[in-house]
């Protein structure tokens, strides 16, 4: 046969109370947490559109997680090598200048070499774009994020 179990009323402890100082200190820290945390994920999706190396340094300098960077510039060069492509034609786009320079600017490496497969002047003007989105993200992001974070 089970018994029951009781709770004496006697091994009950009061809570202990908290001044409205406390109070207000711990949701100040918990603020700052959390801003803390929205700058770290921010981060490495603010670079994202730069190739991975450049990406990842850039992320780390501004306390976000250059692992999470390498993984979100990645997919964001693999998904732009495939679709800049039937983009284009859907587009109409016929010069083979820009429709480098949009696969060097979104699709970085991958797409860089995806248009040298099509021609060789869509793949310089894409190597001249990816060139150009890493050293301005390099030189703008950690300027602009932080005052645009406030």
């Amino acid at each position: 046969m089970v018994k029951p179990i009781s709770v004496k009323s006697s091994a009950v402890e009061a809570a202990p109370k908290t001044t409205a100082r406390e109070t207000t200190m711990k949701a100040t820290t918990a603020a700052k947490s959390t801003a803390a945390e929205a700058a770290t994920m921010k981060a490495p999706t603010a670079v994202k559109s730069a190739t991975a190396a450049i990406a990842m340094g850039i992320a780390e300098k501004m306390g976000g997680d250059p692992a999470l960077t390498a993984v979100l510039t990645i997919l964001t060069g693999i998904t732009s090598a495939i679709i800049v492509t039937p983009l284009m034609d859907a587009l109409r786009l016929r010069n083979y200048a820009a429709r480098g320079f949009a696969a060097g600017l979104t699709s970085h490496g991958i797409g860089t070499a995806r248009a040298f497969q099509v021609d060789p002047l869509a793949g310089t003007f894409a190597g001249i774009a990816l060139g150009l989105n890493g050293l301005l993200t390099a030189l703008l992001v950690p300027l602009l994020l932080p005052w645009l974070l406030n």
